[in-house]
């Protein structure tokens, strides 16, 4: 059995874990209008007027309609009024929730949820992580999907807290490709149910948290977040047993969310995406990391993989009164200003080739971003083609 140090370690990266998207991560337990047929930059249109450098949205006038999907939102009971506030005010058709709870009450509550608001959310169910506690978890986990898909759920969600924090009966960690869970991802994959998987985080959260670690303000607000000196697995080991879990599974359809979990290393992404058909990454939460690289590399790695990549933002929207996530949280909660720039720069940086613009998550580390202007037939894939086919969405 794990000794009581190990116990508390394994309860505080849960703990961090959770805490990275709030309420959402662990997943424990009225029609509204039509959203309007306007891109998201038009969204932001009091910014329309500024200079290319100074955050405004993009520049490209007269963008023609098309439905935009994010792949990569959570939810939590009682967001519809706000949800509906910003899908109207950025112009989304449809959002995918990820944190639709392991089954139970809390799933059938999330669906609920979504049906208040008709053809425009989509549910994930996500992993009882404490079953891991007693042997025999696999089956169980397995059993479990079954029933989610059974009531509703379209896809799973598997968060960082496999391979960091999801500890089996004995008290060792529980590995991103442990042979036990083979059993839940093979029925995944007999389902139809896209497996998205978060594994591991940005690198910098394996440095030293010291002023000279990039992401520096992040980690100073949230302490929890860094691995440099826990016993968990390094990044690199973390991404190579993600590897061999999607190649395991050839028949089961993976979305690796954040840019396939490795935003900073775009070769190794397109590498993998040649390696493994079954795999997708979504961009969520790493446009400030994919930015930063050259925009011609960028612009032909997504236009050479233009239909295995989804647009996704990992916004989080809380209990009522609670602030938003937009990508990340910081000390404050955002303002309408921060909103706009979340929003906007995204799609500034795949819609325009400006340059040396801010990022959608300053938080994240303070450098500029490069856009890549995407060709319109890309964008139509990465914005609801890729999302309608992979995960079977009905769009209007």
């Amino acid at each position: 059995m794990a000794t009581r140090p190990g116990l508390a370690r394994a309860v505080a990266i849960l703990a961090a874990i959770a805490g990275a998207v709030g309420w959402a991560v662990l997943g424990g337990g009225g029609d509204g209008p039509a959203p309007p047929a306007s891109s998201i930059a038009r969204a932001v249109a009091s910014t329309t007027d500024r200079a290319p450098d100074a955050g405004g949205p993009p520049s490209r006038p007269g963008r023609r309609s098309r439905h935009v999907v994010d792949a990569h939102v959570h939810l939590s009971l009682g967001s519809l009024p706000e949800l509906r506030a910003l899908m109207d005010r950025y112009g989304f058709d449809h959002v995918v929730d990820l944190s639709g709870g392991a089954g139970g009450r809390v799933l059938a509550a999330h669906l609920a949820q979504a049906a208040a608001m008709p053809g425009r959310i989509t549910v994930f169910t996500t992993l009882a992580y404490g079953l891991a506690q007693e042997p025999g978890y696999g089956p169980r986990l397995a059993a479990l999907v079954e029933k989610a898909h059974a009531a509703g759920a379209k896809g799973l969600k598997i968060a960082k807290a496999l391979g960091l924090g999801m500890r089996r009966f004995d008290g060792s960690l529980v590995a991103v490709d442990d042979p036990e869970l083979d059993v839940v991802f093979e029925t995944a994959g007999r389902l139809g149910l896209p497996v998205a998987i978060h594994t591991a985080d940005p690198r910098a959260f394996w440095q030293p948290v010291s002023p000279s670690n990039e992401r520096f303000a992040e980690l100073s607000v949230h302490p929890g977040w860094a691995f440099h000196d826990a016993p968990v697995p390094r990044f690199d080991e973390l991404l190579a047993a993600f590897e061999r879990r999607v190649a395991r599974h050839p028949r089961t359809t993976f979305i690796g969310v954040h840019f396939g979990n490795d935003a900073e290393d775009p070769d190794r992404v397109d590498r993998m995406l040649r390696d493994h058909p079954n795999l997708y990454v979504d961009l969520a939460a790493r446009i400030p990391e994919l930015g930063r690289h050259p925009p011609a590399r960028m612009r032909a790695l997504l236009v050479r993989w233009h239909d295995r990549i989804l647009y996704g933002t990992d916004l989080g929207i809380g209990p009522p009164g609670e602030p938003l996530m937009l990508g990340s949280t910081g000390a404050t909660p955002p303002t309408d200003a921060d909103r706009d720039l979340f929003f906007g720069a995204t799609a500034r940086w795949l819609e325009t080739a400006d340059r040396a613009f801010p990022h959608p998550t300053p938080i994240q580390g303070s450098w500029p971003i490069d856009g890549v202007d995407l060709p319109p037939e890309v964008l139509d894939d990465v914005y609801w083609k890729n999302a309608q086919r992979v995960i079977g969405l009905a769009l209007d």
